[in-house]
């Protein structure tokens, strides 16, 4: 009997729930019913990441007060948005079907992270005819606090950037408007809903656990990013829910930025960037005659190394020169003849060349203004890209990629090697500093690739002239009381809406470090193995240095010696050029109160690195540079380069043409040849007596490296035309 009615009861219990769910379906609002609107008066970048977004998930969005000015204020300023209200009440007098649901939401600070079906499934199970986005402060009029109800759980307090509900209750809901359009859309709509009988005829709720709308003001730590499945949302960590929509009301566009980077499903660790390839503007298949055309400001607002290496790269990037105009400013009186070298030998190369220098007296930020007027003012011009000469760009492509890119402003991610230093910021402070955020570090070591909306950018930068004409035509876009040029610049572009991208999709360059640089040399980049260890090499180490183990580059002319390039010809030149410049020639006697004791058995004219305060600079390269060759060509020796003896040797048949046979003072010594024979010189080379072997031809920045006490009595041949110049190290373990 038991068992009868058990199964009685449970032919019931499927019967009942079935009929629910049939109900459920039956009752569920069709998408066709639901109407979207919003209201932008011009299309921003915020507007265009709105309406992308809307457009994933196939959203149908209605724009209302297109071309209109803009009365509503802004989010820094008071109360405003009565302007959206009068625009929704005339929008919904053109509504008369009464089954249709209105959503309408705020634009430039608004993404979509889910779609239609959900966002009607989750109005239905609020239960009510309309619902409100809530939030955790009061605005605008904190004097109503006490008037608002307590829900059972989540936030108290109504929103106005996203609501929804059916037409015929919204449209009794904006009936009564008659304000102006910068009063508060807020106010307006708090006051109906703190109304016992209003809130209870509209049939008005909010949605306090935000599984309809987030506004991230008041919130920002309880909404994480959650990736799963190859999706992305934002979760609401407090009530555990994920919400249909983000809105970065007030103060919170930044971190609506840094979400929108990722939702709706821009970013996936399973995809990568999926719209890195959309709305490009290729290149490809133009003439060069079509390219845009664009003006390149060049900044020099302090001594900086390699300077002459910066215009070099100029010269290799991959755009047609006539299609480029060049503005130069330069403030250092100590790179004048570099600059003015480059447009001399170069500047008929280019459209046009503009060059302020130091004696026209114009300071560093109103340079950048100038900078871009220069384009601003010019019919043709297209973009302006912005590099200060410290920038080392590395890619030849740099200026096609940003073009096809197609960004409003865009910058190549630029790195300092060793560090997590870059050219942007992922966030900011309270105080408008910098800040880090979570994907930092995952961008700048290439775990994340793709272009990010950023708060902050410096050093280089590509904008089309069309923002500069319109949301960023102030003539002093870089001045400010409080914060340097580049700080100013980008609150300008954040204040107009205007979005900074970074991008890492390939590998730009870097920044030199500017620290420290010395100005009392001839060649003061020759000091930068420390600072710009990665520049100093690309200068002055040889160019096949890293195949002489690998594609057997080391050859050994005699036993025990090995000669292999170590020093790029600039390196060479610069070495001697630096020692002759100095010029205080050793007068090649046995009496020498440079080294310890006084007394030199073998005398050579030469000059001691320690002269020039270079001895830690090639010390470094010792240790960096020889010592790896030694380790490997004499098996078991290890050396830290701690005993030695550094010097440029010069031979001149009038001078000191040749050195008598000898043994170094040293375990194994280094010579290298900083000139060429046959061109440089006449005559010269290295003679080993025990072995009767000879290098009478050695190789511009080739090094010769052998054994110095005992085994290697050598002698220096003489040299019979010319001036020839060796840097010799004996070196010690």
């Amino acid at each position: 009997m038991k068992s009868v009615i058990f199964i009685v009861l449970y032919t019931i219990a499927l019967l009942v729930l079935f009929a629910s769910v049939r109900c459920e379906k039956k009752d569920s609002i069709s998408e066709g019913n639901l109407i979207v609107l919003t209201v932008a008066t011009e299309e921003t970048d915020g507007f265009r990441r709105f309406m992308r977004s809307a457009q994933h998930f196939n959203y149908t969005v209605k724009v209302l007060g297109k071309g209109e000015k803009w009365n509503g204020g802004g989010y820094m300023s008071p109360p405003g948005g009565g302007q959206k209200v009068r625009l929704l009440k005339a929008a919904l007098e053109e509504v008369t079907e009464k089954d249709k649901v209105i959503l309408f939401t705020d634009s430039y600070d608004v993404v979509f992270a889910s779609g239609p079906r959900e966002l009607l499934k989750k109005f239905q199970q609020a239960r009510h005819k309309v619902v409100f986005s809530s939030e955790t402060l009061i605005w605008p009029d904190r004097h109503l606090e006490d008037k608002h109800p307590y829900p059972k759980e989540g936030n108290r307090f109504l929103g106005s950037g996203g609501f929804m509900g059916y037409a015929s209750n919204l449209k009794e809901l904006v009936s009564s408007w008659t304000g102006k359009d910068n009063e508060s859309d807020q106010l307006f709509y708090t006051r109906v809903y703190i109304d016992p009988e209003q809130r209870k005829a509209l049939n008005i709720t909010l949605d306090n656990k935000c599984r309809l709308f987030q506004n991230l003001n008041g919130a920002l730590d309880e909404v994480v990013l959650k990736f799963e499945d190859g999706q992305v949302r934002a979760r609401n960590v407090l009530y555990d829910t994920l919400p249909v929509m983000i809105h970065g009301n007030g103060p919170t566009k930044l971190q609506i930025n840094y979400l929108g980077n990722y939702i709706p499903k821009l970013w996936t660790f399973e995809t990568g960037c999926t719209v890195c390839s959309e709305d490009l503007r290729p290149l490809s298949g133009l003439k060069e005659t079509e390219y845009p055309l664009m003006v390149i400001g060049i900044f020099i607002q302090q001594p900086t190394p390699f300077v002459s290496v910066f215009f070099e790269r100029l010269l290799k990037l991959k755009y047609p020169k006539n299609r480029l105009k060049l503005f130069i400013f330069n403030q250092e009186p100590h790179h004048e003849n570099q600059v003015v070298s480059f447009v001399k030998d170069h500047g008929m190369e280019y459209q046009a060349v503009k060059l302020i220098g130091p004696e026209e007296g114009v300071d560093a930020i109103e340079s950048r203004n100038l900078g871009f007027a220069e384009c601003r003012e010019d019919s043709d011009c297209e973009y302006f890209f912005s590099v200060d000469i410290e920038v080392v760009l590395k890619n030849e492509d740099t200026l096609k990629i940003l073009v096809e890119l197609n960004k409003p402003l865009i910058a190549p991610m630029m790195i300092k090697p060793g560090k997590l230093w870059t050219n942007f910021w992922g966030a900011l402070s309270a105080d408008g500093y910098y800040a880090r955020s979570e994907d930092y570090v995952d961008i700048v070591q290439g775990r994340r690739v793709g272009i990010w909306n950023v708060p902050y950018m410096s050093h280089v930068f590509l904008v089309k002239a069309s923002v500069l004409r319109h949301q960023l035509s102030a003539a002093d876009l870089f001045r400010s009381d409080t914060l340097d040029a580049d700080m100013a610049f980008c609150r300008h572009a954040r204040d107009q809406g205007v979005f900074m991208h970074v991008t890492n999709l390939h590998s730009f360059g870097r920044v030199l470090s500017t620290e420290n640089y010395q100005m009392n040399h001839l060649h003061n980049d020759l000091w930068q193995i420390f600072e710009n260890t990665v520049d100093w090499e690309e200068r002055y180490i040889h160019e096949n240095y890293t195949r002489i183990m690998k594609d057997k580059l080391l050859e050994t002319p005699c036993p025990d010696v090995y000669w292999f390039p170590i020093f790029s010809e600039v390196a060479c030149d610069h070495i001697v050029e630096e020692m002759e410049n100095f010029g205080q020639w050793s007068g090649g006697g046995n009496k020498d109160q440079r080294i310890q004791g006084g007394y030199e058995n073998v005398p050579t004219i030469d000059i001691h690195m320690n002269q020039i305060n270079y001895e830690k600079e090639w010390h470094k390269f010792l240790v960096d540079y020889i010592a790896p060759i030694t380790e490997k060509m004499y098996p078991g020796y290890y050396t830290k380069c701690t005993s030695y003896l550094n010097f440029v040797v010069r031979y001149k048949p009038d001078e000191q043409p040749l050195l008598a046979p000898h043994h170094d003072a040293s375990t194994f010594t280094i010579n290298v040849a900083l000139n060429s024979k046959d061109i440089d010189y006449q005559g010269g080379g290295c003679r080993f007596l025990r072995y009767n072997c000879s290098i009478q031809a050695p190789r511009k920045g080739w090094t010769i490296m052998h054994p110095g006490r005992l085994t290697h009595y050598h002698e220096g041949l003489p040299t019979t035309g010319g001036v020839r110049y060796i840097a010799v190290s004996f070196i010690d373990p």
